[in-house]
């Protein structure tokens, strides 16, 4: 085998002149050859075989040597300078990007629509989009896979507007789409604000998919139901997903995290368990996971929870932060603080959002100290919080009613930790201050807000004002909600429930009427119970449960045991003019009632009851499940759309402050 050190060539072949100022990068670069026969020139071999070198380089990380030895290969390669360009995007240097993209031009490589492709990848990858588009605008010879780099970039930095604009030309041009045509215009329905209606957009992009013949294409139905979900258009996402022909993990996940995130658990789930029965190839992965333990904790079914978390581990994805971090929070939402700080504290890695997991479930059930000392602890362990670690710890301050220490938390977010204040904060701390009574308050720190408030600002008002009957400030706040979000029917339902408190009759049935105007519903309560790892679901008027009988005879002879001792049913929660007998029938009819009965008919003495109700507690039900909390000596666990209620021995830990 010969070795050949290039310096000792060149000072023996000084008519070589054009390898002489390039005798310090072939220094650092022996050369091996297999065979070398002595007739042959070595030189000439080499020259021959740079494009091959520059590669090599690239793929071994010398980018600096290979740019060096670039310099006097005459004749590089497009797959010279693909390695280049991918090389300089792999260790993140921009300049020696534009000294590879100097280079590709002066050789006439400016045109090749493939290299313009790298090219686009590469300033994206490096931060800088605005140079991808202006390669974009340099190639005159656009294929689908220059407009679909470019698509890729502004989708992955949130261009959105841009992108469906160039999407429109593109279909002007005639250049036929293809599935990452689809997905990355997809993406940018939900990547940003658009001026016009994203979900219309999305539902446009819905036809072109349909009339091109794709609708059988998995990865780009797969986005589509994804942009449906991220809307709350369930029913568009379940239409796509069983018209799929076929379905693989990804899109059963998508399915169930559409309706985990929808507020729809019980569905979530039935169809994790059709998954789990129908695609035998479709394993759940770790999203899939964290999907189905949310839909858990929606439903406060404990035992299907604990039931997941023996899969978990039995597939080994106990690993996994985001899985580990759901595993807390569908804990704290079955009312089981205790096994989710076993699940916390067993972990050998943390990072902030599994912190934030563990704040908020303390925070929910109105441990707003233990909240606070866990969000220091946080910091003691180095970890900086987030945007969303100062949106829990508000909450639990709001919860437990420690309005100093939140103003303080809220004054020290862009003072301490230089994070800005934002909508989901200004609603925590108006809540805050708005069930402390602290009104005016409240109404000042939203008039100096530095935008616009949203909805979330003015019901968290209209719910403090629920609570004081302040009827002035709730009539400001429903005017702003009735505008930002007119189809809310909750708004309408809240303001009426606030006249109806202050005796104003009249300007509740005017603002029922302006619901029923609007072709709004109320929606209807519903509550959830977990009996023997089955899910049960109750509504206020429920005739489909075998036992219903059954229960609202144990539901009338509590109310009347009830009223022996002095209870009052509290109609005035019922906003119809009715006599006070029917409503009283209506009150006893509530879906919690129902589930409570359901469990004390159905679990053994002294279980504990766990139920979760898709609204705010009305004050009849909180009054009721006080009493039998006492009357069957049992623990009963409620959360509704605000918070938990422990009821305990006639007693709720929210201190019927909620």
């Amino acid at each position: 085998m010969w070795v050949l050190q290039i310096p000792q060539i060149v000072r023996h072949t000084p008519s070589q002149s054009h390898l002489c100022c390039s005798s310090r990068v072939y220094s650092r670069l022996p050369v091996t050859f297999a065979s070398l026969n002595p007739s042959t020139n070595p030189i000439k071999d080499i020259k021959s075989n740079n494009n091959q070198l520059i590669q090599s380089l690239c793929k071994g990380g010398n980018l600096k040597q290979a740019i060096h030895l670039l310099c006097i290969e005459p004749n590089p390669t497009q797959q010279t300078f693909e390695h280049l360009i991918y090389s300089c995007a792999q260790q993140n240097s921009l300049s020696d990007g534009l000294d590879i993209h100097r280079h590709l031009t002066n050789r006439g490589f400016d045109q090749d629509p493939f290299l313009a492709t790298k090219l686009i990848n590469m300033y994206h990858e490096l931060g800088f989009i605005d140079r991808a588009r202006k390669v974009f605008n340099e190639t005159l010879e656009r294929t689908i896979y220059v407009w679909n780099a470019l698509f890729r970039a502004l989708a992955m930095v949130g261009r959105g507007e841009e992108l469906l604009d160039l999407y429109a030309q593109m279909n002007c041009t005639g250049v036929p789409s293809d599935r990452f045509t689809y997905t990355y215009v997809l993406k940018a329905c939900v990547v940003s604000e658009l001026s016009v209606c994203p979900l219309r957009k999305g539902k446009e992009i819905h036809a072109h998919i349909l009339r091109h013949g794709y609708e059988a294409n998995i990865h780009v139905m797969t986005t589509l139901l994804d942009v449906y979900a991220k809307f709350g258009s369930v029913s568009y996402a379940n239409s796509v997903f069983c018209a799929m022909p076929t379905k693989n993990f990804v899109s059963w996940s998508a399915m169930i995290a559409c309706f985990a995130k929808n507020d729809m658990p019980m569905k979530a789930l039935e169809l994790f368990q059709l998954m789990m029965l129908e695609a035998c190839d479709s394993v759940p992965n770790s999203v899939t996971m964290v999907s189905v333990l949310q839909a858990c904790g929606g439903l406060a079914a404990l035992e299907q929870g604990k039931l997941i978390h023996g899969y978990i581990l039995r597939r080994g994805l106990d690993s996994i932060l985001p899985v580990l971090s759901a595993l807390i929070t569908m804990y704290g939402r079955c009312g089981e603080i205790s096994m989710g700080q076993r699940v916390f504290d067993s972990m050998k890695n943390r990072d902030v959002v599994s912190w934030n997991s563990l704040i908020s479930i303390y925070g929910m059930h109105g441990f707003g100290k233990k909240a606070i000392q866990i969000f220091e602890n946080m910091i003691q362990h180095g970890i900086s919080p987030s945007y969303i670690s100062f949106v829990t710890v508000l909450g639990a301050c709001s919860h437990a009613s420690l309005v100093e220490e939140g103003k303080i938390l809220f004054e020290s977010m862009l003072s301490k930790y230089r994070i800005h204040p934002g909508m989901e904060h200004y609603a925590c701390v108006v809540d805050l201050l708005g069930r402390a009574n602290r009104l005016d308050e409240a109404i000042e720190l939203i008039e100096d807000m530095h935008f616009e408030p949203g909805p979330t600002v003015w019901g968290a008002l209209l719910g403090s004002c629920r609570i004081h009957c302040n009827v002035e400030l709730a009539e400001r706040a429903s005017s702003m909600l009735f505008e930002l979000e007119p189809k809310n029917a909750g708004n309408y339902v809240l303001l009426a429930d606030i006249y109806a408190e202050a005796k104003m009759w009249s300007e509740a049935k005017s603002v029922m009427k302006l619901l029923e105007a609007r072709g709004l519903q109320k929606l209807p309560g519903c509550s959830w119970i977990e009996v023997k790892k089955k899910v049960y679901s109750f509504v206020s008027v429920d005739e489909h449960n075998p036992q219903i009988e059954e229960v609202q005879a144990l539901v009338v002879k509590l109310s009347t045991e009830m009223k022996e001792q002095g209870y009052v049913p509290h109609t005035n929660v019922v906003l119809y003019d009715l006599d006070e007998e029917e409503k009283e029938r209506i009150v006893l009819g509530h879906s919690e009632k129902l589930a409570v009965a359901f469990g004390l008919i159905n679990t053994a003495k002294g279980e504990t009851i766990r139920i979760r109700k898709n609204l705010r507690l009305c004050e009849d039900c909180h009054a009721v499940t006080k009493f039998i909390s006492k009357f069957a000596n049992r623990e009963i666990l409620v959360r509704d759309v605000n918070r938990f209620h422990h009821f305990r021995d006639g007693v709720c830990s929210c201190g019927d402050y909620w």
